[in-house]
């Protein structure tokens, strides 16, 4: 991959001295226009196309401390701040003005007001908001009129946005750690956050397609909420910019050397950038009518003293960075400024952190496509994978192997010295026995078939026999589970629920209790519960076989059992190494196991006939077939395989935070994932769908992770990244499970708050929270044939 240095990220279009440092005042630029202070007292207002003549505003008679552009009726206005007056100029008028030989002129609306450290203004431009100290002021931009004072913050407020949907609606953010949400017209606060950080919050962006918002403060920690009609903020994802950047270097060292990184710094470069604080100085966002082809409308950008940021809030990734680095007039920013330029570009206003300088960069749209495409193509697998099968066994395949046939045993033969020494011995303690009857004549036809029997020429009773084989198509136009059905107390005494699983047609549902006990119910939980005890320890692991004839526990005994739900006894019981998880595979053709570092395939056989004297001796039988290990040898903490149908893919995490994908066809590891997240996987679940759903091939690729205080993450095996991240739920401690819904349109996730959280696979904002449980919810499992 070549270098890529920071003259290509950046390109400056001008530079312009101050007469005084400017470093942290609010600069302003459009898609047209860029504004900067002049000499404390005025402003310069550049052209983007044409900096050779500026429009100088002269109006304030303290230093200018504030700037922002709007928009009134396609008129461009600019309306700046000082200690003495809030300005409103219309462009346009001003350029008429000098044309005319007048001195430019703007309309007073605010006087004496204080320092206002930040200025915005309404969608619609009528209202400007002045943050002054601990106030945000609310003024009229269309004449000198204070339309209401807004004093809820215990600190000096920093920032503060009109929401773009709803302009009666205004988030401030303050130096007390707190945002605050207010009702413009009536001047109440509708939602008051409690403290987020131990530093200020600095920064405030809208996502409006999302109906989100973020915040930053000046320890590098972003925060993004929803903003619900109700007002009810929750918090979707929190992120670490220090951490991100960790993470970043980590991948990059990975796929190219030190000295020769895809977004222009070295490894000592990064180092150094990684020892400073990076305060969140601005965030922003493309637009998705002039976005870049490669960047989603979950991207955003982060304006911070030493670059910029490229954020997926989705995935809570970081996938670029732009250093200020090389022979750039500025190395450390101040403040930021950030809009779309023409041809897609991106214009960037920077103040100097330690100097007087001003400078517009500008970031070719072309530059970030190729440098995007090229690190999505650095960290995609070489081979892509898929879950359904594109191509037959191979003939060395581990999944070819046969349970060996054992012939039946021979006859001994009987010699006559056999007969002399075997005597006749009466069978009953009678001379006599009666007789059976069976050859009287009478009953020698008594097992003769019927053959003159009239068929029944009743259509409709054959064709309702004919129907009831028929499956019915599960209701996948239904909205998520969110109405409580049932409530089932499994014990009269505390008892952990460690796993549960539908059977394939929804009727039964088996249960793994701590009490060493496996319950089998009836879908609708109704009725006494048929109860196996076959395990010494806590049942850990329980499935289903894909003919729903037989269903599996694991124990921390360790001991595998097969059951079958007509015999109280096992099958089949199998004494192993402790068993992290076990399931069917391969359309129950294998049994999975997950023990140590290793995975390993088993042939069975599974006999139910028993022989009451030797009720000890066991028919059915297992084989190991096959056994990989994982590449780094650390243990297997989850493993997930699709058993529907036939799927060469296995997933297993590992202890060491990576997940790997094992080809069952070639007997090896396909790929891994390192750093899934930041501790180790306890679950893994594919999105496996349904007999009675159908979705389409790609989805089967989906699949989610859940690791301890790191959220839950949904990925795409395909190019084996991640596509979406949630976190409303709670996971501290506890090793929560997730699960697809047979649509695979929801997710439900267990939590330590006493809910089951419903997801939405397209937004990371939950839909339901059920609250019906008095413990930690640990697992959860939808109905395969109905919503529930």
């Amino acid at each position: 991959m070549a270098a890529v240095t920071s003259e290509q990220c950046f390109v400056e279009r001008f530079t312009v001295t101050c007469n005084k440092p400017v470093s942290h005042l609010q600069l302003s630029c459009c898609l047209s226009h860029c504004a900067v202070p002049w000499e404390d007292k005025n402003i310069r207002i550049y052209e983007n196309n044409n900096l050779e003549s500026p429009l100088e505003l002269t109006g304030h008679h303290c230093d200018v401390s504030a700037m922002v552009f709007g928009t009134v009726s396609d008129r461009l206005i600019l309306c700046s701040a000082s200690e003495d007056y809030v300005i409103v100029w219309d462009i346009a008028r001003c350029y008429r003005q000098i044309k005319e030989g007048v001195i430019a002129s703007g309309r007073v609306v605010g006087t004496l007001l204080g320092r206002v450290v930040h200025l915005s203004l309404c969608p619609l431009s009528a209202k400007v908001a002045a943050c002054s100290g601990s106030r945000v002021v609310l003024l009229n931009a269309e004449k000198e009129e204070v339309l209401g004072v807004l004093k809820a913050h215990l600190g000096p407020v920093t920032a503060s946005e009109f929401c773009p949907w709803d302009a009666n609606l205004l988030i401030s953010v303050s130096e007390d750690r707190t945002f605050k949400i207010w009702d413009v017209t009536k001047r109440d606060i509708l939602f008051e956050s409690a403290v987020l950080s131990a530093y200020p919050l600095l920064s405030l962006f809208f996502m409006e397609q999302n109906s989100q918002f973020i915040t930053g403060s000046g320890d590098g920690q972003l925060w993004c909420y929803t903003l619900p009609v109700d007002h009810k903020c929750r918090l979707l994802t929190k992120l670490d910019l220090f951490k991100l950047e960790q993470k970043h270097e980590r991948n990059l060292r990975k796929i190219s050397p030190p000295q020769n990184r895809a977004d222009g710094t070295t490894r000592n470069d990064v180092r150094g950038i990684v020892e400073t604080a990076k305060p969140v100085l601005r965030i922003w966002a493309q637009r998705p009518q002039s976005g870049h082809a490669s960047l989603q409308q979950s991207c955003v950008w982060i304006g911070s003293t030493d670059g910029l940021y490229l954020l997926d809030l989705d995935t809570s990734e970081l996938l670029m960075i732009l250093p200020l680095k090389g022979d750039l007039s500025i190395s450390m920013a101040g403040s930021w400024a950030i809009t779309h330029g023409h041809g897609g570009n991106m214009c960037c206003l920077v103040t100097s952190l330690f100097g007087n300088s001003v400078v517009l960069f500008e970031v070719n749209s072309a530059w970030l496509d190729e440098l995007s495409f090229r690190m999505a193509k650095s960290f995609s697998v070489e081979e892509q994978l898929s879950v359904v099968p594109s191509s037959p066994l191979m003939t060395m395949s581990p999944l070819n192997a046969e349970l060996a046939k054992q012939d039946p045993k021979p006859q001994k033969k009987i010699g006559v010295s056999c007969q002399k020494s075997v005597k006749d011995q009466a069978l009953v303690f009678h001379t006599k026995v009666k007789s059976s009857g069976y050859n009287a004549a009478p009953h020698r036809t008594m097992f003769r078939p019927k053959t003159n029997v009239k068929k029944k020429s009743n259509s409709a009773s054959t064709t309702s026999t004919n129907t009831k084989g028929l499956l019915n198509e599960y209701p996948s136009h239904f909205e998520a589970p969110s109405v409580p059905y049932a409530h089932l107390m499994v014990s009269t005494t505390p008892t952990i629920v460690n796993s549960l699983q539908y059977s394939g047609d929804g009727k039964q549902l088996v249960c793994g209790l701590g009490d060493s006990s496996v319950l089998l119910y009836n879908s609708s939980l109704t009725g006494d519960p048929a109860v196996y005890t076959g395990h010494s320890k806590a049942v850990n692991t329980v499935c289903w076989s894909h003919s729903k004839r037989w269903f599996l526990s694991t124990s921390e005994d360790p001991t595998l059992c097969i059951w079958t739900a007509s015999a109280s006894e096992p099958v089949l019981t199998m004494f192993t190494k402790p068993i992290r998880t076990a399931q069917f595979y391969y359309l129950d053709k294998f049994l999975l196991l997950a023990s140590g570092s290793n995975l390993m395939l088993y042939l069975y056989h599974l006999d139910t006939t028993r022989d009451d004297i030797k009720r000890y001796k066991q028919r059915s039988k297992s084989k190991l077939a096959s056994k990989l290990s994982m590449n780094s040898g650390t243990d297997i903490t989850s493993v997930s395989a699709i058993n529907d149908f036939y799927s060469y893919i296995v997933l297993a995490a590992g202890a060491d935070r990576t997940i790997q994908v094992f080809d069952m066809n070639q007997g090896c590891m396909a790929t891994q994932i390192p750093d899934a997240h930041c501790r180790a996987v306890h679950h893994l679940t594919q999105n496996k769908g349904s007999s009675f759903c159908t979705q389409a091939l790609e989805s089967y690729n989906l699949f989610l992770s859940s690791a301890i205080t790191d959220g839950l993450k949904l990925w795409d095996l395909r190019t084996a990244r991640c596509v979406r991240r949630y976190e409303s739920h709670v996971n501290r401690c506890h090793h929560c499970t997730a699960a697809f819904s047979p649509c695979g349109r929801f997710i439900a996730t267990g939590s330590e708050d006493h809910c089951a959280y419903i997801y939405d696979t397209r937004s990371s904002n939950f839909l339901h929270k059920l609250q019906r449980h008095s413990e930690t919810v640990l697992n959860v499992a939808f109905n395969p044939a109905n919503p529930e």
